[in-house]
């Protein structure tokens, strides 16, 4: 007994082999003479399985918590097939024996329900046919279908909202998988149970001629072989045959019930049971109307008064007492309301919420709250921004923190400002109700307008009527709606400040949760060869140049190999650089090559000669004078180049680079400045001249 019971443990926690086994008995089934007190066990099982799936489906609260149901659906029709089959073999071979030749199961479903007469059990048999086939099955796979088909249809929206929410930073990266999978796993689920809802019906059909071939052949075989008479041959068959049918379509039928209370439980939350108590319980209006129609039904000449009367009672008291507790349920959330305000002392806001500030926030005046409340002419602000967030995180490998977007009633109208920081950083107005108007030539547009300048650039604009707008873009001029001007204005900003809104805790989320790859490297040189703070510090110097930290796993490559000789976060920064050549390289290339103007021999000897101590300490000591009649050359050669359409990178020695770039970026913040070492092998240069 002992064995017994362990042998069950194992299979038990061997889930899989026990599916197979089973899989295989069922198998076995079709092929191998069953006895009658296994198929007794094998009918008992089948209504056993056929009530948990029900009660299951009753409990659970969404669908996805039961996603195997088609699976079992396929197991328990064929489970129900199989045990049709060995029945069939008993009745045949049997039958001649009496009403229990194919077990007591079978032969109590034939005498005690439908009371040993072979018309009624035909009658009740084919009544259940129809209840399972015609009416519950149909209309739950008609159910089944039109949900697989607006799940599918519904489902890139679905992706968008997810990847929407994960841009604007609603969720993280693990939620947006998540709710991904459960998208997929509902239009699977929806359409497996769609083709599963054909297994009931050729369930149904089969049934139906499994009956028939036990009654004909029955009859045959009982009449003609055994030398039965004809009377008791009919009544005996028949009665086997329609117990059969009964014992394998009432778990079909139970079966077909769960499945329809799955996929019509649709969009009702929480236990079957549950949720239609509360919904009807939303009402009592409505339980006090069907009171009032049973007491006139009860009162009606010729119908019966006791049934309707009863009902119309139990109706009105339903009624009575879901008002009596809806109004009980509202005063006393009132009173927990008013006793909740009262106990608690008004709380005062911490000074340490004062502290807190927004890394950027756009405040804009009360005629612009269209433009992030409904939108209909052109796209919404916050859609925008969205899209900018996206767009920079793909330009420069980190993703910007949050936007907040707030009116503001001090402003002007018309009037927006971009503060970075809690600093103000931009102002400008705009006009929802017109369109600007920019002439890439500086000519004048040429059309009616209100003269103005544009506010992120200061260019010369016009204020246009929206309906111009198509004249407008035949005569190629730039026409901006009022979202854009302000996302634009907000990518300038961003650019110039984008080195100090990676924060500390910016530079933490992006080593460990976006570079997950790069996890072991993290750890190797954090904290024993150089800080976070370190780390951000190289990141921002590289974004302040304009370049890219996507490429983390380099940077981080190439921090390992500095940190170890110097601990000047400007020396790290230029070996990094040097690491990342060939994405810098790509970057500055303009038609097929890089356009540089290369330092004459006289400034590279003049600024190596310029630095003064050693190691960390090293720092540019140029005399004023110098300095400035540097920067002029440098200045004249830019804007002669800048006039012949060119805008060439300042090539230097890797020693004195940041020196260089120190000095420029005073006077020429835009101009781009390359060492040697940043030049990839592979790139091709074009040279424009040397500031002699």
């Amino acid at each position: 007994m002992g064995g017994i019971l362990s042998t069950f443990q194992r299979l038990g926690a061997s889930r899989d082999i026990a599916l197979a086994i089973g899989v295989v008995a069922i198998i076995a089934m079709l092929i191998l003479p069953m006895p009658a007190w296994m198929l007794d066990m094998g009918l008992a099982l089948s209504i056993t399985l056929s009530i948990m799936i029900l009660m299951t489906s009753l409990f659970i609260e969404k669908p996805l918590q039961l996603s195997a149901f088609p699976t079992i659906l396929l197991i328990s029709t064929m489970l129900r097939l199989g045990l049709n089959l060995a029945s069939t073999r008993l009745i045949l071979a049997h039958g001649h024996e009496g009403s229990h030749a194919a077990g007591g199961v079978i032969g109590a479903f034939g005498e005690f329900l439908i009371g040993g007469d072979t018309v009624i059990g035909l009658t009740i048999f084919a009544i259940l046919i129809v209840i399972n086939f015609v009416v519950i099955t149909k209309g739950a796979g008609r159910i089944a279908e039109v949900a697989a088909r607006f799940s599918l249809d519904a489902m890139p929206g679905k992706q968008m909202a997810i990847d929407a929410d994960l841009n604007a930073g609603t969720i993280d990266e693990k939620q947006a998988r998540e709710r991904r999978t459960e998208v997929e796993a509902e239009s699977g689920f929806y359409g497996s149970m769609d083709g599963a809802s054909k297994f009931v019906k050729g369930d149904a059909v089969a049934a139906l001629l499994i009956t028939a071939i036990n009654v004909f052949v029955g009859l045959i075989m009982g009449v003609l072989v055994h030398g039965v008479p004809l009377a008791e041959a009919f009544h005996t068959y028949t009665l086997l045959s329609v117990g059969d049918g009964l014992v394998s379509q009432v778990p079909a039928l139970i079966v077909s019930i769960a499945a329809g209370l799955l996929v019509t439980k649709g969009g009702a939350a929480g236990k079957t049971g549950v949720a239609l108590g509360e919904q009807l319980g939303r009402y009592p209006k409505a339980f006090g109307m069907v009171s009032v129609m049973m007491g006139g039904l009860a009162i009606m000449p010729g119908l019966p008064f006791i049934p309707f009367a009863v009902f119309a009672g139990a109706t009105g008291w339903a009624a009575w007492k879901l008002n009596k507790d809806a109004k009980a349920r509202v005063v006393q959330e009132k009173v927990a309301a008013a006793q909740a305000i009262a106990a608690e002392p008004i709380p005062e806001e911490p000074i340490s919420r004062t502290l807190q500030i927004d890394a950027i926030r756009i405040e804009i005046g009360y005629a612009l709250l269209p433009i992030i409340n409904d939108s209909e002419a052109e796209p919404r602000l916050d859609d925008q921004v969205r899209a900018l967030r996206r767009q920079m995180a793909i330009d420069y490998g980190f993703v910007l923190p949050s936007v907040r977007i707030i009116d503001n009633m001090a402003l002007k109208p018309n009037e927006y400002v971009v503060h970075v920081k809690e600093t103000e950083a931009a102002r400008g107005e705009i006009r929802l109700d017109r369109l600007l108007v920019i002439n890439p030539g500086g000519d004048a547009p040429g059309l009616p307008g209100e003269h103005t300048r544009e506010p992120v650039f200061g260019l010369p604009a016009l204020w246009i009527d929206r309906s111009l707008r198509d004249e407008a873009g035949m005569r190629g001029l730039t026409v901006v709606d009022c979202g854009t001007i302000i996302t634009t204005h907000l990518t300038e900003l961003v650019k110039d400040n984008i080195a100090d809104l990676l924060s500390y805790t910016e530079t933490q989320k992006l080593l460990s949760d976006v570079h997950t790859e790069s996890e072991k490297l993290v750890a190797d040189i954090i904290p024993s060869r150089i800080s976070v703070s370190g780390v951000q510090r190289v990141l921002q110097n590289l974004l302040a140049e304009g370049v890219s930290i996507r490429d983390v796993p380099t940077i981080l490559e190439g921090v390992a190999e500095a940190a170890p000789v110097t601990t000047n976060i400007t020396q790290i920064t230029e070996h990094v650089r040097g690491r990342l050549a060939r994405q810098i390289s790509a970057q500055q290339t303009r038609d097929g090559a890089i356009p540089i103007v290369t330092l004459s021999n006289e400034w590279d000897e003049a600024f190596a000669e310029s630095i003064v101590g050693h190691g960390d300490e090293r720092q540019l000591a140029m005399a004023p004078t110098k300095l400035h009649a540097f920067l002029a050359h440098v200045r004249e050669t830019f804007d002669r180049l800048a006039g012949e359409g060119e805008i060439p990178c300042l090539l230097t020695n890797p020693s004195i680079r940041p020196f260089v770039r120190s000095i420029i970026e005073r006077v020429r913040p835009a101009t781009v400045v390359l060492s040697q070492n940043e030049v990839h092998t592979r790139a091709r240069i074009r040279s424009l001249g040397t500031i002699g």
